[in-house]
């Protein structure tokens, strides 16, 4: 094949494919809700337990009965990956996959924008936001903040 044939892998990943959709249910139909909205949504307990992922059942009192409180979406990195390979489209590498604990105790896995992977550090503070990365779709992402 001709050298100006030639397809690079960086360009060969570059396909325009949507993003992956949630798989949404009747327990995390408000997180999702909430993120279209651009807010940060988590599940509380009749007995105060804060949880994330959502789930219909509290793992502490077994109760069935829960409500949702607005986090304020500030946290801290408790543990990262920087994803290289294999390039997965549509998401831009090196990925950033990050794992926070919310200032209100819970922990949501994300990703982390707008940082150079090698300056990434445990306890690093971030705040979420909430980009429209495709036409109506709202994305929950993190960025680093200044302390």
């Amino acid at each position: 094949m001709p050298a100006n044939h030639e397809t690079s892998a960086p360009d060969a990943i570059r396909i325009a494919r949507p993003r992956p959709r949630p798989a949404v249910t009747r327990d995390n139909a408000f997180f999702w809700d909430g993120v279209q909205a651009g807010k940060l949504l988590i599940q509380r307990c009749r007995c105060e337990r804060l949880r994330h992922p959502p789930g219909p059942m509290c793992p502490s009192c077994h109760s069935l009965e829960w409500t949702a409180i607005l986090a304020n979406g500030d946290g801290r990195i408790y543990s990262f990956v920087v994803a290289h390979h294999p390039p997965v489209p549509p998401f831009d590498y090196p990925n950033v996959i990050v794992l926070i604990e919310l200032v209100e105790g819970v922990r949501i896995v994300s990703n982390l924008i707008g940082v150079d992977p090698v300056q990434v550090a445990v306890g690093m503070p971030v705040r979420a936001i909430f980009p429209e990365l495709e036409a109506g779709r709202r994305f929950l992402q993190f960025e680093l903040v200044e302390e």
